[in-house]
């Protein structure tokens, strides 16, 4: 019975608009995927770049295994991310567009056990598209408390 990790990117949705999302595994070492399962892991600051055609996560922190030896692997490192060649294709052409990027999203390993990372095409908001954000949220807030109150 294995335990479901879910690390998220919690400013994603907020700095960010999600135009689609993919699922990509990821190449790991034995501590890393370690290290994942401990729920040591941070894809705040992260996002994914291409090199030579293949894509790859950049700036995300897997924290070094605690009970590791010598052959520990190092935080912060480019993981390489397991997609198709169809996918990898789409994502590149739609990346090169102006203003757009890949963000990782969500960090989980799956019932297999196995690391995967939600990556997303998402464009910057303004700071006005911010501010509605936070405006929606606030009334959707106010609405979930009064429906609450009724029931």
């Amino acid at each position: 019975m294995l335990k479901t990790i879910n690390i998220l990117n919690k400013r994603a949705k907020f700095d960010y608009e999600i135009i689609e999302t993919y699922t990509a595994g990821l190449v790991l070492t034995g501590t890393e995927i370690k290290s994942i399962r401990l729920g040591k892991a941070n894809i705040t600051e992260g996002f994914c770049e291409f090199n030579n055609g293949e894509l790859f996560a950049i700036n995300t922190q897997i924290d070094e295994y605690l009970y590791g030896n010598q052959f520990n692997h190092k935080a912060k490192s480019e993981r390489k991310l397991l997609l198709n060649r169809r996918e990898l294709k789409k994502l590149e052409r739609n990346a090169e567009t102006k203003g757009l990027t890949i963000i990782p999203l969500k960090l989980f390993t799956n019932e297999k056990g196995l690391a995967k990372l939600d990556i997303g095409l998402c464009r910057g908001k303004k700071t006005y598209d911010k501010r509605e954000s936070l405006k929606e949220q606030d009334t959707k807030r106010d609405l979930d408390r009064i429906k609450k109150d009724y029931k």
